[in-house]
C-alpha cells in the first residue's frame, strides 16, 4: 500500500488526510510547525508525528506539502528528496515549477488542489465529496492522483503550468467575491435599521436560490433581475439611491451591471437596443 506522508497540517492538510484515510489510505507520517497541529492530523488520519518534514520525506513515497503557500517552495529546497518519491503540493496558484528542487532530485512531483472553500477542518471534510480537484503532474503520479480524486467521491481536471494562476483567479470570483458582495449587500441594509447578522439570515435563502439555479438551469437562463429584463427604470433607481445612500458602491454597481449586459443578451431576454441603453446609463462617471 501507498505510504503517504504530510508536511504541513493546517485545514487543508488535516481534512485531505482524513479523508483519504477513511478511504482506504495509508497515511504514515505528519510534520508542521505547530505539533499540537500534527497530533491533531495524526489523530484523525493515523500516522507518525515527526518533528522534522525530512523524517516524513524519509518515511513516506507520497508527500504532500500543505503549508502555506509561500512556504512550499522552502520546504521542496530544504528536504533531500530521493528518485521514486512523489511530491505534490495543494497550492492552486503554484504550478509544479516551485517543486523543482524535488524534480532535480529525481523524485515526480505534483499539483493536487481542492477547488473548494475551507473555512476549517470539519467544514472542509464535508465540503470535500463533490469537488473538482485541478491536477498538475506526468505520468504515472497523474493517475495516482486521479484515482484519489475519484476516492474522495470528486472530479478533476488536469491543468498546464500556465494555467492555474487563471484558474485561481476564477475562484477568487467564484468564492472570494460572493462573500464581498454579499457583505456589501448587508451594509446597504444597514442603511434601514437592519443589522448584518439579520441582514445575512434574510439574504442566504437568495444566494442558495440563486446557486441551485445556476446548477440546475445554468447560465444565461439562470439570469434575473432588471438587467435580465432590460428594466431601465429601475437601474436609474438603483443608481439615483446609491448616489444618495452609499456613493462609494456606485462605480462597483456599473461595473458588475455592464458586465451583466451580455449574459442577458445571450439569455435574450433583451435586444441590442436595450443593451444599447443599459451600458449608456451604466457607462455614465456621475
Amino acid at each position: 500500500m501507498l505510504k503517504i506522508g504530510f508536511i504541513g497540517a493546517g485545514t487543508v492538510g488535516t481534512a485531505l488526510a482524513a479523508r483519504l484515510a477513511g478511504h482506504g489510505y495509508s497515511v504514515v507520517a505528519v510534520s508542521s510547525r505547530s505539533r499540537a497541529s500534527a497530533q491533531k492530523l495524526a489523530q484523525a488520519a493515523g500516522g507518525r508525528v515527526f518533528d522534522s518534514n525530512q523524517a516524513v520525506a524519509d518515511s513516506a513515497e507520497l508527500i504532500f506539502i500543505t503549508t502555506p503557500d509561500d512556504a512550499i517552495a522552502t520546504v521542496a529546497a530544504e528536504v533531500k528528496w530521493h528518485p521514486g518519491q512523489s511530491v505534490v503540493h495543494c497550492s492552486g496558484a503554484d504550478s509544479t515549477d516551485i517543486l523543482e528542487p524535488a524534480r532535480e532530485a529525481g523524485a515526480r512531483v505534483g499539483a493536487f488542489h481542492p477547488l473548494q472553500t475551507f473555512a476549517s477542518p470539519q467544514q472542509a471534510m464535508e465540503n470535500i465529496p463533490g469537488s473538482t480537484f485541478a491536477l498538475e503532474a506526468e505520468e504515472p503520479l497523474l493517475s495516482t492522483l486521479k484515482d484519489m480524486a475519484s476516492a474522495l467521491d470528486g472530479q478533476w481536471v488536469e491543468l498546464k503550468a500556465s494555467d492555474k494562476v487563471l484558474y485561481h483567479a476564477a475562484a477568487v470570483f467564484a468564492c472570494n467575491y460572493m462573500v464581498t458582495l454579499t457583505k456589501l449587500a448587508t451594509d446597504l441594509w444597514q442603511s434601514f435599521g437592519v443589522p448584518p447578522p439579520q441582514a445575512t439570515k434574510a439574504l442566504v435563502p437568495l444566494l442558495r436560490g440563486t446557486l441551485h439555479n445556476i446548477e440546475t438551469i445554468g447560465i444565461p437562463n439562470c439570469l434575473t433581475g432588471p438587467i435580465a429584463r432590460g428594466d431601465v427604470g429601475t437601474i436609474n433607481k438603483h443608481l439615483d439611491a446609491l448616489k444618495q445612500s452609499a456613493p462609494h458602491l456606485l462605480s462597483t454597481y456599473r461595473e458588475l451591471g455592464r458586465q451583466t449586459i451580455p449574459i442577458a443578451l445571450a439569455k435574450g431576454k433583451i435586444g441590442q437596443s436595450q443593451a444599447k441603453e443599459l451600458q449608456e446609463i451604466l457607462g455614465q462617471s456621475s
